[in-house]
């Protein structure tokens, strides 16, 4: 059984910076990618970040240079610095920590406007 648990989420205002924090417990013996995605209200589910073990990342092209994923493997945790938040970043965030399958957060929503 693992457990996934996301925090920082919030509202803040255009240009504005927020972190993330994604914290996996339970029964972990390896994990492999793990990443976020967001999802905006009446839009599909989209991938922002990856990254793997070996902490190789891949951002999608509208957080590129404003985004940066991280992670801490003694922690089992995995971060998202979001700079310059922009209006259309306004979504519910959802961690995903991939083991032997994928496991989900129950989102963190993160509100960007005046």
């Amino acid at each position: 059984q693992v457990q996934v648990v996301e925090s920082g989420g919030g509202s803040v205002q255009p240009g504005g910076s927020l972190r993330l924090s994604c914290a996996a417990s339970g029964t972990i013996f390896t994990i492999n990618t793990m990443g976020w995605y967001r999802q905006a209200p009446e839009k599909q589910r989209e991938m922002v970040a990856t990254i793997t073990r070996g902490r190789t990342t891949n951002y999608s092209d509208s957080v590129k240079g404003r985004f940066t994923i991280s992670r801490d493997n003694a922690k089992n945790t995995v971060y998202l610095e979001m700079d310059n938040l922009r209006p259309e970043d306004t979504a519910v965030y959802y961690c995903s920590i991939m083991i032997s399958r994928t496991y989900w957060g129950q989102g963190t929503p993160v509100t960007v406007s005046s």
